[in-house]
């Protein structure tokens, strides 16, 4: 090899390393758009305001459950879906971790009469709850999910797999059977 294209060789290996290495010292200074930013562009508001919504569309009143999974999460939030026709309206809640993205739980409601059906072979386990009622422990698209009906609402509770060392579908059932509370006041 001639010097020249030694030395031209050279000064483009300097060049790309140096490009390299530029664009990687770039990407360190990006930060993520927070989720107060990201998340009311897709739809999400406060839960509260999601839920009285869901409750005026449908004019039936939603309880939610009283418990959530123990894990941390710096952000929760609620939507609701008001599609064409009430094949796909449904109520969300999504309760998120800015620090630890896999935590990450959710609560999916729709009418019974639109329930999403779960097919026997996708059934890992059923449950009974307090109520009576059975529930379907599930996975679907990296969730474990607890599915059941209360009232006239299907209920869907997911929780990322990747905490599923922390919240046991046991404790899933507890969190459904925390929607069985009074909101009456006894004197």
């Amino acid at each position: 090899m001639s010097y020249r294209t030694s030395l031209l060789i050279l000064v483009f290996s300097i060049l790309i390393s140096d490009i390299s290495l530029s664009a990687a010292f770039a990407n360190e200074n990006v930060k993520p758009r927070p989720y107060e930013e990201i998340y009311p562009e897709i739809g999400y508001k406060s839960v509260e305001e999601a839920k009285r919504e869901f409750e005026q569309h449908f004019k039936k009143t939603l309880k939610l459950p009283l418990r959530v999974p123990p894990i941390e999460f710096t952000h929760y939030v609620g939507r609701f879906s008001d599609l064409e026709g009430e094949l796909n309206d449904s109520f969300e809640v999504e309760f998120i971790s800015d620090q630890s993205p896999k935590n990450h739980y959710k609560i999916n409601v729709r009418p019974i009469k639109h329930k999403i059906p779960i097919r026997d072979d996708n059934v890992l386990r059923l449950y009974k709850l307090k109520n009576g009622n059975e529930a379907v422990y599930t996975n679907i698209s990296g969730f474990n999910v607890l599915v059941f009906e209360r009232g006239s609402w299907q209920y869907m509770l997911s929780i990322n797999k990747k905490v599923s060392d922390k919240v046991s579908p046991e404790i899933l059932v507890q969190i459904a059977n925390s929607i069985d509370y009074s909101t009456e006041i006894k004197n």
